[in-house]
């Protein structure tokens, strides 16, 4: 009983290994009950259904920064809610881009909960393995985070500045498209909620073919490593505590990918949201910075500054739109 008592409480990158043993059961376990009880039977999510499922991650997640609250103290806590929040606010923009990808091969909706669900399970791998990077460079090479805040503060001026060109996009010059096709068996048409299925192909062998809903969940992966090069920085910029980097980034995008169905619907009122996004990427730079030179900003001020951004951009944009039908 003693060593497992000592596995468990021996830090691993800072953090006890129970507390990140209970981090990932609550996710494999919301994760299990998404799929084994609410979608066991695929069905096209409307968004009503998007929005109360949004709600329970959100509550879960909200619940999770209690914890933290509790068990590492409130400033954690604080760092944890404006990591939920940043990478929330930054994840929107990866709505158009799967929107696009899923449009773009033909995935009908009843089939695009099962794409986002899997696709959460390579993020949850792929973001382990970038913020472990991030927080080995970080702790060997402190100066980083500058070049952190340098990159951000451009980003968000090039964002600013940048006209929106995803809806012009050829995904079929899409390299890993081309890669893929050229080097793999890919069908030209779906098959029902497969990804991959058996086909007989020229010479009449029976051999296993990808199918474009695979296609669409590669797409999507590597959309997120994209964005994530933003996000993981924005918030190694609030906390550089790899626990809480982790934990809100993946109930962030838990909660983003059950609301994509509502947003895909309402994306084109969001007018400003951009412009918010780029902003707040713009503050963190400049946090950042300002950290070298001893100016610090409370964990309060940001959390509170990034929420009055976004939801100026939000209400903006509505308002704006107000007359346009969603």
């Amino acid at each position: 009983m003693e060593p497992l008592i000592s596995f468990l409480t021996n830090p691993f990158l800072g953090t006890a290994v129970w507390q990140w043993l209970l981090f990932l059961t609550i996710v494999l376990a919301i994760l299990a009950f998404d799929l084994g009880v609410l979608h066991r039977e695929e069905h096209e999510i409307e968004v009503r259904e998007s929005f109360l499922l949004y709600g329970g991650y959100f509550a879960v997640g909200m619940l999770f920064g209690l914890w933290v609250w509790f068990q590492m103290g409130s400033a954690s806590a604080l760092e944890f809610y404006t990591g939920f929040l940043i990478e929330q606010s930054l994840s929107m923009d990866n709505v158009f881009v799967m929107a696009m990808i899923l449009g773009f091969f033909g995935i009908p909706r009843i089939y695009q909960h099962r794409v986002l669900f899997w696709g959460i399970l390579g993020v949850i791998v792929l973001r382990a393995i970038m913020i472990g990077l991030g927080a080995a460079l970080v702790q060997e090479f402190e100066w980083i985070l500058y070049i952190f805040g340098v990159f951000l503060l451009f980003s968000g001026i090039k964002m600013f500045l940048s006209k929106d060109e995803v809806e012009h996009t050829d995904l079929s010059q899409n390299r890993m498209v081309i890669f893929i096709r050229r080097h793999f068996r890919v069908t030209d048409d779906l098959h029902g909620s497969k990804f991959f299925v058996r086909l007989p192909d020229k010479a009449g062998k029976v051999v296993l073919f990808a199918t474009p809903l695979f296609l669409s969940l590669v797409l999507i992966e590597l959309a997120d490593l994209v964005f994530a090069v933003d996000s993981v920085p924005a918030i190694f910029a609030i906390t550089q505590d790899p626990f809480i980097v982790y934990t809100s980034n993946i109930f962030a995008i838990l909660g983003l990918r059950s609301l994509y169905f509502a947003l895909a619907a309402l994306m084109h009122r969001f007018v400003y949201l951009k412009y918010a996004l780029a902003l707040v990427l713009i503050f963190i730079g400049c946090k950042i910075l300002l950290h070298g030179l001893d100016i610090k900003i409370h964990a309060g001020v940001s959390l509170g500054v990034t929420f009055a951004l976004l939801a100026g951009g939000v209400l903006l944009s509505l308002y704006r739109t107000r007359r346009q039908v969603a």
